[in-house]
């Protein structure tokens, strides 16, 4: 069958198609990217020459190019990753956020019920969810926790959330929603926290930290996020939501500090800056029912995925090098400069 995977030259997508590529060499992949800021193609040179894969640089708010790709490609599947994900970012121009993440799943949503697809599905987040309280560590995210979010990129999420169910509903479109907890791994843009931490690390440069590094997250390694949502899209149920997470909390602090002392670096090296507008407290995700529906558990013990991460990045500098460029240190600045 042909599957197209929109932001497949971002993090999570490309971990996919290089998954879906090793455990499903029948089937065609066409990538859709628009290459902004975090699609990096280079991240896609090892297989722009497969027999079964094909990029196409396009914006999924291109409606006369989208509906233009189905008609020469007539996917069997749609598993949509495009979308502006940074959060510091969505709180300096919202807009953008609305446009890619609602607007853009809308267009290819229209598309799949021109042209016909077997199934559609909207890669999603647990930050709809909104934050969990430090205090209650027996609290997490169900997939019938009511949607309460804290920032334009998760409401943008969020609305895309519940498109995607009314055209289930409305029209018959056969979708489904995975909403996954924290990735890390190869190919990980370097303004998220474990990247940009390694990069300054290995440069001795400072670690900004927001707040006092409280806020708790649930980490999981990116490819045991795509043997997810790969069964999702292949046995999961038409018009389910499936949360998928590692029960792995960490505070960014530890996380930071184990970094540091992996890499043999100073705790000095530590910044506190001034905590984020609206900053999430705590993430925490229960994945039982993806368990038991499709037989999901993570395989990826977090002490062994940070250190194939480091390793990652520490073999990969011909990856990540070209990407600290003038445009993103002068967000990096924005950010974090005068905090």
């Amino acid at each position: 069958m042909t599957m197209i995977v929109t932001g497949g030259a971002g993090f999570i997508g490309s971990n996919f198609i290089f998954y879906q590529l090793k455990t499903h060499p029948e089937d065609r992949i066409v990538c859709v990217d628009k290459l902004t800021y975090a699609g990096n193609l280079s991240t896609l040179a090892p297989i722009m020459e497969h027999p079964k894969f094909r990029f196409v640089r396009l914006d999924i708010c291109d409606r006369e190019g989208v509906y233009a790709l189905f008609e020469e490609e007539k996917p069997d599947i749609v598993v949509n990753f495009a979308a502006e994900s940074h959060v510091d970012r969505s709180i300096e121009d919202p807009s953008v956020f609305l446009q890619t993440n609602v607007i853009g799943t809308s267009v290819l949503m229209d598309a799949c019920r021109k042209y016909g697809i077997v199934r559609y599905h909207q890669v999603s987040t647990d930050e709809v969810y909104g934050d969990l309280p430090l205090d209650r560590p027996d609290l997490f995210f169900t997939e019938t926790t009511p949607i309460h979010t804290s920032s334009p990129y998760s409401s943008s999420k969020a609305g895309a959330d519940l498109l995607v169910q009314s055209y289930c509903r409305t029209f018959g479109l056969p979708a489904t929603i995975s909403r996954c907890s924290n990735n890390y791994g190869p190919y990980h843009f370097p303004e998220k926290l474990i990247p940009l931490m390694i990069i300054n690390c290995l440069h001795d440069k400072p670690l900004p930290v927001y707040g006092e590094g409280l806020n708790v997250r649930d980490w999981l390694y990116v490819e045991d996020h795509c043997k997810a949502i790969d069964l999702v899209i292949r046995k999961g149920r038409v018009g389910e939501v499936y949360n998928i997470g590692g029960h792995n909390e960490m505070r960014n602090i530890d996380i930071v500090k184990l970094i540091v002392h992996t890499l043999g670096k100073s705790e000095d090296l530590i910044t506190y800056v001034t905590d984020r507008k609206g900053h999430d407290l705590r993430y925490a995700i229960d994945p039982t029912k993806i368990h038991d529906e499709l037989g999901w558990l993570p395989e990826t013990k977090f002490a062994d995925g940070i250190q194939k991460t480091i390793q990652w990045y520490l073999e990969h500098r011909d990856w990540w090098e070209p990407i600290i460029s003038g445009a993103y240190m002068g967000y990096y600045e924005r950010m974090y400069g005068n905090r």
